[in-house]
């Protein structure tokens, strides 16, 4: 017999994988990249940093694992307790006010007036401009002696009396309230005009058939229709107002006495301090706060589309 007609001899074909199979290594290996890259910039960050959060670790030591001393250090703190309530006041109050200003000039500029490509050209310009520069600019018209704000005011006879607007409790924050909701209300009049331009005009026609006053219109028709987008609008600009440095640092550094100190610039000073254990259980302590709130807007999404 012939060593060709031997079938021991023939050389073997490799078994391919079924169709289906195939696919959906090929799929995980598309989104392996995307995964890798997730968990070396967020989720080991995030993670080690509630590990050092138990630690005492100082600059230039590993430190040791200490439990929830740091936590119950915070507690104690006056500064620490300060920067809980500042943070949940401007949060609130500056949101509140940018939802009521961004939605106003968003219907403002849904309408057809002349020259509203302008008008929302010029809206958009505090977004526009970056943050450091926009508050430091608050910050030159706050000044007691040549800040734009008590020139205006004296100027015009408004108020003889020059201001310290950064330099006293009773004004400090809601100066800072002030340049927050300047720097931030053109986020949410782009995405309330964006989700007011999405509404079918068709349900306004119905709604005013049905003899809807402008009133009845806007809560029957208008507020139904941009409801989702002003929840994701909420949530992102509350994380960011909660996390936000520039805001506080530059025009307030946190003081006078504690009065803006929120918990980034907390986080900040444990840092300067090289107590990165400290800082870092700072930074997890507003993780619960955060976590509520995505909860909540997530709920509510849910149940809107249920």
């Amino acid at each position: 017999m012939s060593l060709a007609a031997d079938p021991s001899t023939r050389p073997s074909r490799r078994r391919r994988l079924p169709t289906g199979v195939r696919a959906k290594l090929f799929a995980y290996a598309l989104v392996a990249p995307v995964v890798l890259l997730i968990i070396g910039l967020v989720a080991y960050p995030f993670f080690f940093a509630i590990y050092v959060s138990f630690t005492d670790q100082v600059v230039g030591s590993v430190g040791k694992f200490i439990g929830f001393a740091n936590f119950v250090y915070l507690s104690k703190s006056a500064t620490f307790t300060a920067a809980i309530w500042n943070t949940v006041i401007i949060v609130l109050v500056s949101d509140g006010l940018k939802l009521l200003i961004g939605l106003g000039l968003a219907l403002l500029v849904h309408q057809a007036i002349p020259g509203r490509g302008i008008f929302r050209s010029f809206l958009m310009l505090p977004w526009a401009m970056p943050a450091f520069v926009a508050f430091l600019t608050w910050r030159v018209l706050y000044q007691p002696i040549g800040g734009g704000i008590n020139l205006v005011l004296t100027g015009t006879g408004i108020y003889p009396h020059v201001v310290d607007w950064l330099g006293q409790r009773q004004t400090a924050m809601g100066s800072v309230i002030a340049a927050s909701v300047w720097r931030g209300f053109p986020f949410w009049f782009i995405s309330i005009l964006a989700a007011l331009q999405s509404v079918p005009k068709d349900l306004y026609e119905a709604a005013h058939i049905d003899g809807a006053n402008a009133w009845k219109r806007f809560w029957v028709v208008t507020v139904p229709g941009i409801r989702q987008v002003v929840i994701v609008t909420t949530l992102l600009s509350s994380i960011w107002t909660a996390n936000g440095f520039e805001h506080v640092w530059l025009l307030t550094a946190g003081g006078p006495s504690d009065a803006t100190m929120v918990f980034p610039v907390l986080a900040y000073f444990g840092m300067q301090t090289q107590r990165v254990g400290e800082a870092a259980a700072v930074s997890v302590a507003m993780l619960p706060i955060l976590a509520i709130l995505v909860i909540f807007a997530t709920s509510l999404m849910m149940r809107d589309e249920d």
